[in-house]
């Protein structure tokens, strides 16, 4: 059914193009409403994160999802219900994206008591069983091998169910990676691997840390069919990720899909980021920015700017009472040092 390579472009991000919604996959306008909101709220959730990382609410490592947004979303609205997210420790959309709530993640990030985690778990390590959200994990290409064992587990159950695995293209040089696609296709395990290729990992430009950057391809040797798509254009991502889950769902093994993506903020907060150019940066928002893209759709598709004004004022409200959550609450009581440790 599948070559071993396929590619998704929903308009290619190269110099020079500008805003205007490229042709690719459609969607209808409820879609593309549910795109925007998702994706809004990520942005807006992220933006007020690295404020209170700011005035020191927040403490510790925290990285921002910020650009990445149309990867997760896209792959969610692909996904149904019972299809588990492992990731890595960018991984706040990736929450927001599977229904958890803002109040509760943004408590986590400020290590009080209400948080998804009871505080414990911090912006790099929550987990939500109820939205099957299986981590936020801070090792770099640890989820690969934690999202084949879920997955591993939906082929013994039988329950139809794909694990969708992200990690950056950073950790996709680990070696801890490639035993595991060994071992996904030798026992035809339901897992989408999906490379979140943001061009830098922690700050090294791809071209010079990987003699293969074209991700999808990283499976060839082991008989495991990719895919690239565009990253920052939902509709490509949604499609793209259809495909792939559905390969996944009907027994035929795991699949790769690179998602050629773009991070505007740095590593971490702690990250100046001065391994590129400024210019470079205001190119990709201003030509490709994931949000952008489908607000102009809306509008050549009718959609008044008072809704979506309307929309980001809500989502805004969101936010804000997340963050007035968050700091208001306690910090988690002492004893819960003794809880959740496993001897």
């Amino acid at each position: 059914m599948f070559g071993f390579y396929r590619l998704y472009d929903g308009g290619a991000m190269t110099a020079g193009t500008d805003t205007t919604p490229q042709a690719g996959p459609s969607f209808s306008l409820d879609e593309e409403r549910a795109a925007f909101r998702k994706m809004l709220l990520i942005r807006r959730f992220e933006e007020k994160a690295g404020q209170l990382y700011g005035m020191g609410v927040i403490a510790g490592f925290c990285h921002l999802y910020i650009g990445q947004e149309a990867v997760v979303v896209g792959v969610k609205m692909a996904a149904k219900d019972g299809d588990q997210i492992v990731t890595s420790y960018r991984d706040h959309g990736h929450m927001l994206a599977c229904g958890m709530d803002p109040r509760a993640v943004m408590a986590e990030l400020a290590g009080r008591r209400h948080g998804v985690s009871k505080g414990k778990g911090g912006s790099m390590h929550m987990f939500s069983r109820e939205k099957h959200f299986y981590g936020g994990h801070g090792i770099v290409g640890a989820p690969v091998p934690i999202g084949a064992g879920v997955a591993f587990a939906n082929r013994y159950r039988d329950d139809g169910r794909v694990s969708l695995t992200f990690f950056g293209d950073g950790a996709a040089n680990q070696g801890q990676v490639y035993e595991t696609f060994n071992m996904a296709e030798l026992w035809r395990l339901p897992v989408v691997f999906i490379v979140e290729n943001n061009r830098y990992a922690m700050g090294t430009s791809v071209e010079r840390s990987s003699a293969q950057s074209d991700f999808a391809k990283r499976g060839v040797a082991f008989n495991i069919p990719g895919a690239r798509v565009d990253g920052m254009d939902v509709r490509a991502v949604h499609s793209a990720a259809r495909e792939a889950i559905d390969w996944c769902r009907k027994g035929n093994g795991p699949y790769i899909l690179e998602a050629q993506t773009y991070r505007y903020r740095g590593h971490s907060m702690s990250d100046p980021a001065k391994y590129r150019s400024k210019e470079e940066v205001s190119r990709m928002r201003e030509e490709h920015d994931p949000i952008e893209q489908v607000r102009l759709r809306l509008i050549a598709g009718g959609v008044s700017e008072d809704e979506l004004k309307k929309i980001d004022a809500e989502v805004r409200k969101i936010v804000s009472e997340a963050s007035d959550f968050a700091t208001a609450d306690k910090e988690p009581d002492p004893s819960e040092l003794y809880t959740d440790v496993w001897a």
